[in-house]
């Protein structure tokens, strides 16, 4: 049994690292959402002379197989040149760019043009940059580097290059965009909600969110996604957020009918074209083209995935600390996408079942995952077999529990249920808090990582819960965006 997750240490106070900005990529998404809501070529034949391109493919010479389907690489940059001084202080968007690439997702669109998958891949990846020349005419060998770090070295070509050779999937398309474009889509959409099981707060992108649901508007949805001192996943942690956020950014779209409306698609494909490049292949007929193929496409057929990890620190001389993929479960993953198949697990009758109806994840979302936490029941309610029951109900709930109940020490019986616990482990309770949330939380110095519950005459259920976690080395961590988005969201 995994030890219950500590508080993380405080980080270290001293002079502010550079931020790393996040999902300005989900404005790209949007185009092919809007493209997904079928408006029409009357609509977006405009599009093609307002988009930048770029010729990304030309003279690339071993490239993988063309896979059934489509693979869009998205990546989004740290450019800010547009962004206003009142921006940058309200939403603080200082620092200077490294013209890299910031965000990167892989996006398999499949042949049946019935499922979409996103594959994040992280940017401080591990990998080995190709030969190639630079603009100065000067030759670089093949070199070990960071993934991001193809852009800066040879832009959107050596970027699409160094991707098809660290994953083995053909690109067929490349959208690329900056964030000075993000707030306005997430405004013209009205706003994104998103929903967390603690409060978030960060002081270097300004985030500071309640627990529970937050609709966001433009300037407060680029503090979420670029959020990366938040806890001790950092930038796995901050591709999750994004993830979520990309399937609430569809569910928006596609639920509220704005897209629907042609004044708020012009105002939408305003704010956008302004940041976006594309390849000399991705025209407006191709977009209507993806636009009426997709168009059924729901949150429930959008797929979700973080590129399995095996170390997360993974020292290189000259580099300092890299990502270091886990090379298994990442051709898995990849193998996946060129056979077209699906990577979130479908269990029949569950939420990836394409036959069944999901309306709503159950439960609580926690922070600690209940697998990661051992209980262990006593019974001062006076009620015979309440202990044994409780502890099933939290077994069956995801909690690992000592399977051991007993009686309380205390003579029955106790009017309150209370929930005692090791201070160290305060993140740890919050989730068996969500699951007993009438109990009374009793910190008890030294008692070490199992959590203790004494139920007392106020018991009545015990309440489902589900985790909320950042990816964890060695799992991708797969899920559809109906499992992602919201409660009452769907």
């Amino acid at each position: 049994m995994t030890a219950p997750a500590r508080s993380p240490r405080r980080a270290r106070h001293g002079a502010p690292r550079r931020p790393r900005w996040g999902l300005r990529i989900a404005a790209c998404a949007a185009l092919g959402v809007l493209a997904a809501a079928g408006i029409g070529h009357a609509v977006v034949s405009g599009i093609d002379h307002r988009i930048g391109r770029v010729d990304v493919f030309r003279g690339m010479k071993n490239r993988p197989v063309t896979s059934q389907g489509m693979n869009v690489l998205l990546v989004g940059t740290d450019s800010r040149e547009k962004i206003t001084k009142e921006e940058r202080d309200r939403y603080h968007l200082g620092g200077a760019p490294c013209h890299c690439a910031d965000t990167l997702m892989l996006v398999h669109l499949s042949a049946g043009h019935d499922r979409a998958t996103v594959v994040s891949l992280p940017r401080d990846t591990y990998t080995e940059i190709p030969e190639h020349t630079d603009e100065k005419g000067k030759r670089h060998p093949a070199h070990p580097q960071k993934l991001n770090a193809a852009y800066a070295e040879g832009g959107p070509a050596l970027t699409v290059r160094t991707v098809e050779q660290l994953t083995g999937v053909h690109v067929d398309h490349y959208l690329e965009v900056d964030f000075t474009s993000f707030m306005k889509t997430v405004d013209v959409v009205g706003g994104v909600r998103v929903c967390t099981a603690r409060p978030l707060q960060d002081r270097y992108s300004g985030l500071n969110l309640p627990v529970g649901t937050s609709t966001l508007n433009g300037g407060q949805a680029l503090q979420y996604v670029r959020a990366r001192h938040l806890d001790g996943a950092a930038d796995l942690g901050r591709m999750q957020r994004q993830q979520r956020f990309l399937a609430s950014l569809l569910q928006q779209a596609t639920s509220s009918g704005v897209l629907l409306n042609p004044v708020t698609f012009q105002q939408l494909v305003t704010s956008l074209l302004g940041s976006v490049r594309a390849d000399r292949g991705f025209g407006s007929g191709e977009l209507v083209k993806l636009g009426r193929a997709t168009r059924s496409l729901t949150p429930a057929s959008a797929e979700f995935v973080s590129v399995p990890v095996g170390v997360t620190n993974f020292p290189v001389p000259r580099l300092g600390s890299t990502v270091k993929w886990d090379e298994a479960a990442a051709g898995k993953l990849f193998q996946a996408l060129r056979d077209d198949r699906p990577i979130a697990p479908r269990v029949p009758g569950g939420p990836h079942d394409g036959n069944a109806t999901w309306s709503a994840r159950p439960g609580t979302p926690v922070e600690v995952a209940p697998a990661q936490i051992r209980i262990q029941v006593y019974n001062g309610s006076g009620r015979a077999g309440l202990a044994r029951a409780t502890d099933q109900a939290l077994r069956a709930t995801g909690f690992g529990t000592t399977g051991q109940p007993a009686d309380a020490p205390q003579p029955a019986p106790q009017p309150r249920t209370v929930i005692t616990y090791d201070p160290r482990w305060d993140r740890s309770v919050r989730s068996v808090a969500a699951a007993l949330p009438n109990a009374e939380l009793r910190p008890a110095r030294g008692q070490g990582p199992v959590i203790k519950v004494t139920l007392g005459t106020d018991f009545k259920e015990v309440h489902p819960v589900w985790a909320q976690t950042a990816p964890q080395p060695g799992r991708s961590g797969a899920v559809t965006g109906d499992e992602v988005v919201c409660p009452g969201s769907r």
